[in-house]
């Protein structure tokens, strides 16, 4: 087998699978809507189960809901038949997949939810199977073909399975109102948790601010701006709020008698980048970034006053980038 057949027979999956797909974006409907509903207004959890590969996918399914703030748990078909059926209760609701609709695995599963009156949401590629003719809400998958060719092996079926669970995630998740501030509290590690950290959580209190007021002469401020190391001073009124900055930019624009200037003559009145507390560490990153103009250091100001600074070394350390 050539390379240029290996290639054709991945191309040939993946417009196989991608013709599948656009089916199921076209036929989705009103099914749809109803299972987002039962989802969002569920008092309990949302149950997902599957048996093969339909498992592996609720499974995955589960982490992805619970991840964007919905309340999901796996629960496998064989293990619920064996003390398991304890786990779903009468507020969940129970999400089963079975491309046939007719794992017998799934019997007792279908059993319980009828018997307490369980809502039960289907995703299927038959209509008139078991599970569908059990289920309150029918989620149809196209029953399109597998892409290969010899094996019946499950491949369309489980990508079809797996998208329908991202769109229900995704509905619930706008559907809800989940911001990315929520999402972070379930994403605390790595670069996605540190993308979505804040600046009040990276940044450098009030002690630590270079701060003078306007009518500080250069010579004090330059000290200020020395000490305190950050290249750079913010000059704020009487009451605090934060008029403008003083950078080396602005110290090479007045270096013709700099001495006798204050730093309200000085300072780029602004300053032009600033961020709230709550801005997340990956929009922080990208202001600085931002050629126009590119900066290294950004005030935190909250109702027009610094209450912190941060640096984008802050924001390298801590994984941003």
């Amino acid at each position: 087998m050539s390379a240029q057949d290996t290639i054709a027979v991945g191309r040939r999956v993946l417009e196989t699978e991608a013709q599948a797909l656009g089916r199921m974006a076209t036929e989705l409907g009103a099914p749809f809507a109803d299972a987002v509903e039962t989802l969002h207004s569920a008092k309990g959890r949302i149950v997902c189960t599957g048996i093969g590969k339909s498992g592996h996918v609720a499974r995955k399914i589960a982490a992805t809901l619970a991840s964007t703030g919905s309340a999901a748990i796996f629960v496998h078909p064989s293990e619920a038949s064996h003390g398991d059926l304890g786990m779903i209760g009468q507020d969940d609701v129970i999400l089963a997949l079975s491309k046939t609709g007719e794992t017998r695995e799934l019997a007792d599963v279908i059993a319980y939810a009828a018997r307490f009156a369980i809502p039960l949401i289907a995703i299927t590629a038959a209509p008139e199977g078991t599970l569908a003719r059990a289920a309150d809400i029918v989620l149809l998958i196209p029953d399109a073909p597998e892409a290969t060719d010899a094996v019946n092996a499950p491949t369309t079926s489980t990508t079809l399975q797996i998208a329908m669970g991202d769109a229900l995630a995704v509905a619930l998740l706008e559907r809800r109102g989940f911001r990315p501030q929520d999402f972070r509290v379930f994403h605390p590690g790595g670069k996605l948790g540190a993308m979505l950290r804040t600046a009040a959580d990276l940044m450098h209190g009030r002690e630590d601010l270079p701060l003078v007021g306007p009518d500080t002469p250069m010579r004090q401020a330059l000290l200020v701006m020395t000490q305190m190391r950050w290249g750079v001073v913010g000059v704020v009124d009487p009451q605090g709020r934060l008029l403008g900055a003083i950078t080396d930019g602005d110290l090479r624009r007045h270096i013709d008698g700099l001495m006798d200037h204050t730093a309200g003559e000085v300072m780029t009145p602004g300053p032009k980048k600033a961020v709230s507390p709550d801005m997340l560490a990956g929009e922080a990153l990208a202001l600085m970034s931002d050629p126009a103009p590119a900066v290294t250091v950004l005030f935190v100001v909250e109702d027009g006053k610094p209450v912190g600074i941060l640096h984008v070394h802050d924001l390298l350390r801590a994984g941003v980038m």
